[in-house]
This record gives structure tokens, C-alpha cells and sequence, in this order.
């Protein structure tokens, strides 16, 4: 396997994609090019949880599918920090929307370039993200066609296309979002997150209705797998429900799947990204097994009945 981290901009140091290609020379080598999976790891727009990046990549490598784990711009700029939600934090143009978005675009235009050498099946590309990473690939999957993305990068939109997006736990609806009631903590973090986010605590009801992919849905929209629980107490399953109506409204193929226990943030779900026994929970865990059915619908290796040895041996 090729696990590189390569910066994306040569003035950052925190936008960052780490390659995990599947590098094999040998007999699997004959496979050809392989599909691939581009992962945004959560962390309410205040960093990349690692918890959400390798264990998830390894998973999709398993399947046989080249993995890439971006790590976007965030408030933290890469230095593994939580701020501190006693204090109003002050907005960085830098890493606020649009930037995260424009980082799904800027790694995939970068795959793109060196496809050739990664044998990457750049007509099926997935896009996958857990909560806030979830988000930003819903984002880019309801304005990956959109001047937001084609003009900034001044490609024609086929070169930004994601063939299908996997949402863990998302937050799709922030008008939605508003109006949930939370206690005195939820609203310190939600208030952080949106300046991260957004550069302001309170933005306009405008504003955060641009930033809901729920509602900004289309025909365009990739095929969606959705995966949540029911028992989540940070972003509410509605969010998910949200999203899948509003593909089922624009007949996107769509997946869903709500499992009844669960915290927020479980990741794989055992104990490769767990961090305590909450972490761990066995029914949550099986969204990776249903994933990859529902990628095997579309990103299938192109493979013979039988390779010429079992051919020869027939004879």
C-alpha cells in the first residue's frame, strides 16, 4: 500500500490528503484500475478527528477500493485543537465556508492528476464523511456541478463529479438545527461551531439555508448511503431523515440506514476507532458491511468468470 500525506496548497500545512493505494505489482495488479473512496473525518468544523480518518480508510482498502482521508480546512488549522467554549472564539477568513468544500473539489482535481500512476477509476469516485465531514460532503454533493466549485477551480464540472457520497451521523438542515432544543453546553458548541463554520455565532436564516444540503437537493445529487442512530444527542437522526427525503423528492437513489442505540461520533464502531467502551457498539458497526453492498451495486471490479489458470485448468 502507498500511504503518503501530501499538502494540498504549498502555503498550508494543514489541508492535507494522505493516500492509502493499493499498490500491489503483482497478480491483483491485473485488476486494473479500482474505484476509490474520499473520507472527511468530523469535528464540528474545529479539526479532523483521526478516529474518522485511517480506521475508516483501512476498511474501505479491505474492500478493495483505493482510500483517500482529506483533512480540510478547520478553525484549528491542523493543530489538533478544541477551543475553549467558555469564550467567544473569533472567525478566520481562512478556513471558514466556502474553504472546506472547496478542499473536496481541490483533492478531488488532485486524484484526478494522478490517477494514471494510482490506477484510480476516476468515473467512480466516493465521497464519504462522518458529522461535520458528513456535512461537507453533503455540501459537495449538492454543489459539486455548482460556480461555487467550477468557476473558483475554472474546470468544466464532469472533472469535479463524485459518483456516489456516504453520510455518517450528518448534520443536513441548519434551519432545522435552530430550532432543536439544547442544553447550555450544546449551545456554547453550536454557537463555536458556527463561527468556525461560518465566521459568525448567529448567522442569517439566508445563510444557513445556503449551507443545508437538505434543501438544496437536485436531480444532480450523487446515489446517497445514510447511516445515523436513533440515540444521538449531538446531531439529531432527523437530519438524516431530512436528507433522505429530500431525495427521495428529487429521486436520487438513496440508502438509509438507523440504528436504535448509539453516542454520536462511533465512527467504525469497534475497537479500531473507539476511545472507550461508548464507542463501541455492535449493531452501528455493521454499516460498513452495508456500505460496501450498496457500493458493490456500483463499484463492482470489472472481473473475469474465471482467471486463465482456473481456464487451463479445466482443459
Amino acid at each position: 500500500m502507498l500511504t503518503e500525506e501530501i499538502k494540498l496548497y504549498p502555503d498550508r500545512e494543514d489541508v492535507t490528503l494522505t493516500t492509502y493505494v493499493i499498490a500491489e505489482k503483482g497478480e491483483l495488479h491485473a485488476q486494473g484500475n479500482r474505484p476509490a473512496v474520499l473520507i472527511c473525518p468530523g469535528g464540528g468544523y474545529f479539526n479532523c478527528s483521526d478516529r474518522e480518518a485511517e480506521p475508516v480508510a483501512l476498511k474501505f482498502a479491505s474492500m478493495g477500493y483505493h482510500a483517500f482521508v482529506l483533512r480540510y480546512s478547520t478553525y484549528d488549522e491542523g493543530k489538533n485543537q478544541f477551543p475553549d467554549l467558555t469564550r467567544q472564539i473569533e472567525p478566520k477568513e481562512k478556513t471558514k465556508h466556502p474553504a472546506p468544500v472547496r478542499d473536496i473539489g481541490k483533492a478531488m482535481l488532485y486524484i484526478r492528476e494522478h490517477a494514471k500512476a494510482w490506477s484510480v477509476d476516476m468515473g467512480r469516485v466516493a465521497v464519504c464523511g462522518f458529522s461535520a465531514g458528513a456535512h461537507n460532503s453533503a455540501m459537495y454533493s449538492v454543489y459539486w456541478n455548482s460556480p461555487l466549485l467550477t468557476e473558483f477551480f475554472g474546470v468544466d464540472a464532469e472533472m469535479l463529479r463524485p459518483a456516489a457520497v456516504i453520510l455518517g451521523y450528518t448534520l443536513s438542515d441548519y434551519i432545522f438545527m435552530k430550532g432543536v432544543k439544547k442544553n447550555e453546553m450544546d449551545t456554547a458548541f453550536f454557537a463555536a461551531s458556527n463561527t468556525a463554520f461560518l465566521g459568525e455565532a448567529n448567522p442569517s436564516e439566508e445563510k444557513l439555508r445556503e449551507v443545508s444540503p437538505a434543501l438544496n437537493v437536485t436531480e444532480n445529487t450523487p446515489p446517497t448511503f445514510l447511516w445515523a442512530t436513533a440515540a444521538d444527542r449531538m446531531v439529531p437522526v432527523q437530519h438524516s431523515l431530512r436528507m433522505a427525503h429530500a431525495l427521495a423528492d428529487h429521486k436520487v437513489p438513496f440508502e438509509i440506514h438507523i440504528f436504535e442505540e448509539g453516542d454520536h461520533g462511533l465512527s467504525v464502531a469497534t475497537q479500531a476507532s473507539a476511545m472507550s467502551r461508548t464507542m463501541l457498539n455492535q449493531d452501528a458497526a455493521k454499516w460498513v458491511g452495508l456500505a460496501e453492498c450498496w457500493l458493490e451495486k456500483r463499484f463492482a471490479l470489472d472481473l473475469p468468470q474465471k482467471t486463465a489458470f482456473e481456464q487451463m485448468m479445466e482443459r
